[in-house]
Formats: structure tokens, sequence, C-alpha cells
């Protein structure tokens, strides 16, 4: 029998195929991202997904469901509780969560903001569930004449912070961040902190890529660890390292958008490695 010597994990950030059993707890029944958008534009066009099984798994428009793929395929479903990037990255390498980490359907409790407007100097704006999208476009003339940060969290257990980059500097968002994930501990230890910098380009509120997680840190060691500790290499790109808390990793390469993350995936996989390549592709969740 063969050794495999390396692994390639490269995880589509938010490109689904199709609702899980506990969807009717998040509102999420008809979620099926790659099905819906191939609906919406009359088809897709992926031939290596393609090749792989991807038309086996879900009918996706455009795409054939009756070649014989090149390799294995199927669709998980995961054992924890919850839906967002760290529960789902932390059972990838091995950790269940049965207990979801808090949303905020309603916004964030007084006390916490509170604490938060204390140590940052300025008051907020939002404090309420949004698409980050439409929430910059509603609250940007306020955030850029008032100077406050933009706050708002998702179906998802994150708090969020929006900013202007030629209002409130990017080091400063993050610097913002970094305060609210020391308060956001305990029953109020939501999953991510996430920094939202955005510019405004022909009228338009564009957010860049110098969005930024803070992760709560893994709760038990992950595959990652166990690697490190085989002398494996453990190779991050993209925002694995901020996910894991810079944990069980040998090198992190961090990238600004999809096309990077692939340039730097190729290249990893040219070098004479063993171990473990770990890519979240980004943009699909960041714009």
């Amino acid at each position: 029998m063969n050794i495999i010597n390396r692994a390639i994990i490269l995880v589509l950030d938010s490109v689904g195929v199709g609702a899980l059993p506990d969807a009717h707890l998040y509102g999420d029944e008809s979620s099926n991202t790659l099905g819906n958008i191939a609906d919406k534009l009359g088809g897709l066009h992926l031939p290596n997904l393609e090749c792989m099984g991807i038309g086996k798994i879900i009918p996706i428009k455009g795409v054939s469901a009756t070649i014989k793929p090149a390799c294995f395929f199927g669709k998980m479903s995961e054992m924890s509780a919850g839906k967002d990037t760290t529960t789902g990255h932390w059972e990838i390498m091995g950790i269940i969560t049965p207990k979801p980490f808090p949303v905020y359907p309603n916004g964030f409790p007084k006390e916490i903001i509170n604490t938060f407007v204390k140590n940052i100097g300025k008051q907020i704006l939002g404090n309420k569930p949004a698409s980050g999208t439409e929430i910059i476009k509603a609250l940007g003339k306020e955030h850029l004449k008032s100077g406050f940060p933009i706050v708002y969290t998702s179906a998802d257990s994150v708090f969020q912070i929006a900013v202007c980059e030629d209002v409130i500097s990017v080091a400063e968002l993050y610097k913002m961040c970094e305060c609210a994930r020391k308060i956001l501990t305990g029953e109020h230890a939501v999953g991510r902190v996430i920094a939202r910098p955005f510019i405004i380009k022909n009228g338009q509120y564009i957010r860049t890529d110098r969005r930024k997680d803070f992760s709560l840190p893994p709760t038990a060691p992950t595959v990652l660890d166990h690697a490190l500790q085989k002398n494996l290499e453990v190779i991050g790109i993209g925002k694995i390292g901020d996910i894991f808390t810079h944990r069980g990793l040998t090198e992190e390469i961090h990238t600004q958008n999809n096309d990077e993350g692939i340039l730097q995936t190729i290249k990893c996989l040219k070098r004479n490695f063993n171990g473990i390549l770990f890519i979240n592709l980004i943009d699909f969740d960041m714009k």
C-alpha cells in the first residue's frame, strides 16, 4: 500500500451544495449556493469540479451528472452545533463543538457595547444583525460624518466592525477588534471578531481585502497540532492561521484574494514537503 505523505485540504468558503438537516434552526432551508447561482445565471461552467463529480452530489445547471468522476466525491454533514466558519474548520480538524457559539439576533447587549465604547473612546453605529454590504450602504454617510465605527452581527456568531479606511486606519480597526475579542468571553464568547474595512470608489462602498478574523483559540488539540508534534510541515493559506489562532502551523501564507490563494497553493505543491497544506479561498465569503 502506498503511504500518503501529504494532504491538501482546500475550502471554498461559503460555496455550499445544499441545506443540512439542521438548516431549519437557522432559517436556511433553501440554502444551496451553487445550485441557486446556476439557476439564476442559466448555468455554470465548472469543468474541474465537474470532472471531480460535483454534478453527482446535487443537480447543477450546466454541470454534467453522468460523466465518470476522476476521484471520490461526497457530501458531508456537520456533527457540531452551529454553522459558522470556526465551527466548520475546527470540525474538519477534529474538534466537535456540542454547544453553538452565541448569536445575537437583536444586537449585542448594552453591557458589551458600553464596555467596548469606553475602551475604544468612540461611540458606535449599528449594533444589529445585517448584511455587511447593506449596512455600510445604510450607515456609510453617518460613519463618514461622525467617525464612529459600524458594529453589526449576522446569523453566525460574529462581532463585525466596519470602517472606511479614510476615516479610521486599518491598524486602528485591528486594535478595536483586539479590544472586542478581549471583551467577548464567557457567555458572550463569539466565534470570531471580524475587521471589515471598506473604501469609497465612484460613490460606491467597496469592502477591501484587508479583512481580518480574530477567532477563539481551539478548545482541544487539532489534527494540525498532532501533525506538528510529529515534525510534519503544516502550511496554512488564506485565513487558516486566523481561524486556529496561529496554532499548529509551521508556516502561514496570508492572501488578499482567491487568485493569490490558488497561486500560493500551486507554489506549495511544487515544493517537496511532507505534511498538511490547508487552504481557505477567502473571496467567496468576503466581498
